[in-house]
């Protein structure tokens, strides 16, 4: 029988840190990032997400999450694609982290989203699985750039794009969820980032790079 990662080669790819593993998401991975999801992210009110899928009713969460994983691998080509991550720690799944790009060939650019369930929050897991995707990005996929945003008033979120040394990319005004924003742009590049004393371990980068249309080296 056909597996499935020869249909779809990023599910051989799994990253570990000394204290995560991050891997695509697979369909039966999606009842825990529903879960982990609706235990609970941010406070009332302050939604840190552009889109701000967290506010929808209980009954419609799980169904726009599945949306988005399955839009993400839909659409996903050489050209424009995007590997929605999960995030375990000892078994136990903790959010998901995003690493995406347009015309990689060309711009040698990421960008960068995640989120946690607030249980697992300020505990240094965000730091972690960021760190593991720019290395991955740097090291793997020979990024010259790792980008990412928060709104201005998103303190965790900026404090650890600084502790890894992302420089402030600007200032933009946007539209989150019809909400006015003002939006904190950062960048990280090779020669800035604060390396961390752990090595990340990568299985499946072969066939994950070759799908993305990422040169061998």
């Amino acid at each position: 029988m056909t597996e499935l990662i020869s249909v779809w080669p990023p599910f051989a790819l799994t990253l570990a840190t000394p204290r995560l593993t991050l891997r695509p998401l697979r369909d039966d991975h999606i009842p825990a990032a529903v879960e982990a999801a609706a235990s609970g992210i941010h406070d009332e009110g302050r939604n840190p997400f552009s889109t701000p899928w967290t506010s929808v009713p209980a009954d419609e969460l799980g169904p726009n999450m599945a949306r988005w994983y399955w839009q993400c691998r839909a659409a996903s080509t050489p050209d424009s694609w995007t590997l929605t991550l999960g995030i375990w720690h000892d078994g136990t799944f903790l959010g998901c982290q995003d690493i995406a790009a347009r015309d990689f060939s060309v711009l040698r650019t990421v960008t960068t989203g995640s989120w946690l369930r607030r249980s697992a929050q300020s505990r240094g897991f965000g730091r972690e699985m960021r760190a593991a995707v720019a290395l991955y990005a740097f090291d793997w996929f020979g990024a010259d750039v790792c980008e990412s945003e928060a709104a201005d008033w998103n303190a965790a979120s900026l404090g650890v794009s600084r502790s890894l040394g992302y420089e402030l990319n600007g200032l933009t005004r946007m539209s989150w969820g019809g909400r006015q924003e003002t939006v904190q742009r950062v960048r990280l590049t090779p020669a800035t980032f604060r390396r961390p004393e752990w090595h990340l371990k990568v299985e499946g980068h072969e066939p994950t790079a070759k799908f993305l249309g990422i040169p061998a080296g």
